[in-house]
């Protein structure tokens, strides 16, 4: 297939990009910056608000893949709330355009969105896990901090911009993303190893909120089942059928590398730290039990369906890289 790849220059761009090679797929990655990207990925240039040359390269494409978006790993405050909300949305906007123009638009477009669009998982009175169907999507929530709804915001005006698009010949799918894990420098899951090396990895405001993650080859494997299941538009929950807790997210992070202690943390004490660590503490507070409906009925079989079998496999797979240098 050929495939274009808008902010494919990231932890999850580049994810995506060896494993599309790997199966022989032509990659063309869109970005502002030109970098130099693996052996075989094509390069071309954009604004992510803009129409230009770029343009071409969804002409006859089989599939976009939309991943443009200023990262959430910052602290929030208003300006940059400001450009992660109007990256995610100028740039869905133009893809769209483009598909729209295309003489032979694409089969497919799969757009990046978030399992932060559903409500907080503590204002569920019912307990139960979210899926595509039974899901809240969030909104006003009780003890929940004003600007943790911009996010919710962001994640709803995100996926209103793919679906008012004038692209009736093309299929949309909105990847409702958990945290990807994956062994690779700077993701979540480095992070969050580190964290539990230096022995910070405890329960954090008592540690019942639940976190919902998705393996990174599993993500790449529910992208290729999207690309080729002609009967499946609309939201798509990218994310395992075991979400937990993160006092057990911790837990089995601390046992998959050998650390018996992982000090707790007051909500205090992880603002704190995000201040220093120049990120915000809604990664670390907020409660998304989210549940992969779709896919399930579908017929995909995940690899890691559980965190702790998951935990061991990615933190081999990241000591044998540090290992290697």
């Amino acid at each position: 297939m050929k495939i274009v790849i808008p902010g494919g220059t990231g932890q999850v761009g580049g994810l995506l990009r060896r494993a599309l090679m790997a199966r022989g797929d032509e990659v063309t990655v869109l970005s502002r910056r030109p970098e130099q990207l693996e052996h075989g990925v094509r390069h071309q240039v954009w604004d992510g608000r803009t129409l230009g040359a770029w343009a071409d390269e969804v002409d006859g494409a089989d599939a976009v893949i939309n991943l443009a978006g200023r990262t959430v790993s910052c602290r929030y405050t208003d300006e940059n709330l400001r450009q992660m909300m109007h990256s995610r949305v100028d740039s869905t906007r133009v893809v769209g355009e483009a598909i729209a123009k295309a003489a032979v638009p694409p089969r497919v477009w799969l757009q990046m969105s978030t399992a932060t669009i559903y409500a907080d998982a503590r204002s569920r009175h019912d307990g139960l896990p979210q899926d595509e169907t039974t899901g809240t999507i969030g909104g006003s929530e009780p003890d929940v901090p004003l600007y943790w709804e911009y996010s919710v915001r962001i994640a709803r005006r995100w996926e209103q911009e793919q679906a008012a698009a004038d692209t009736p010949r093309t299929r949309r799918v909105a990847l409702r993303t958990a945290m990807v894990m994956t062994p690779d420098r700077g993701g979540v899951f480095d992070y969050l190893s580190w964290m539990t090396r230096m022995r910070l990895g405890g329960p954090v405001a008592g540690g019942q909120q639940y976190v919902s993650w998705i393996h990174g080859d599993d993500f790449v494997r529910a992208v290729e089942l999207l690309l080729e299941r002609d009967d499946i538009t609309g939201p798509v929950n990218l994310a395992s059928p075991g979400p937990v807790s993160q006092r057990d997210l911790m837990h089995s992070l601390r046992k998959a590398w050998g650390v018996r202690l992982g000090l707790p943390a007051t909500r205090g004490m992880a603002e704190l730290g995000a201040l220093v660590l120049r990120t915000d503490t809604e990664l670390l507070l907020k409660s998304r039990r989210v549940v992969p409906g779709r896919l399930l009925e579908a017929g995909f079989e995940f690899r890691h369906p559980v965190w702790p079998e998951a935990a061991g496999e990615l933190a081999g797979a990241q000591g044998r890289r540090r290992a290697r240098g």
